[in-house]
């Protein structure tokens, strides 16, 4: 998958009016996932991106493998992203959805074991929700 229809799926996904909106949730996501992860562990996840957002999760990192938990990462993402913590989170569940799809499965599998499930109240796991759930789907008409 090439940046046009990487930013197009997310855009869609997020019915987001515009291709900044979406890759400023991109850049959000992977910014913030990059910082709460070793370095390794995001070239590995950046790799497979494509070129122009592979930066997001690796160079743009100046300090990698932070410790914060789920609250603190969408706080980050919020923040990025310029939204609502709820809208925050969401955007993050879909494009990671959307990461799982681009990258080997190990690459991915790498990523869940460093995101604890539960780690003091704060659950990972609810950033694998989408994943979980079977996947972002296209929603038709009822």
């Amino acid at each position: 998958m090439n940046f046009d229809e990487c930013t197009g799926q997310v855009q869609h996904r997020l019915e987001l009016p515009g291709t900044g909106e979406a890759v400023r949730a991109i850049r959000a996501t992977l910014l913030t996932l990059g910082q709460r992860i070793p370095e390794g562990n995001a070239e590995d996840l950046a790799a497979s991106l494509p070129m122009e957002i592979k930066w997001y999760p690796s160079g743009a990192v100046h300090e990698h493998g932070q410790r914060f938990g789920w609250a603190e990462f969408v706080d980050r993402v919020s923040e990025i992203e310029k939204t609502d913590p709820a809208t925050a989170a969401y955007h993050a569940r879909v494009i990671v959805d959307l990461v799982c799809e681009l990258v080997p499965e190990s690459d991915f599998e790498q990523l869940r074991d460093l995101l604890p499930e539960s780690e003091d109240e704060e659950d990972w796991g609810q950033l694998f929700e989408v994943v979980d759930a079977g996947g972002w789907e296209e929603r038709g008409a009822e």
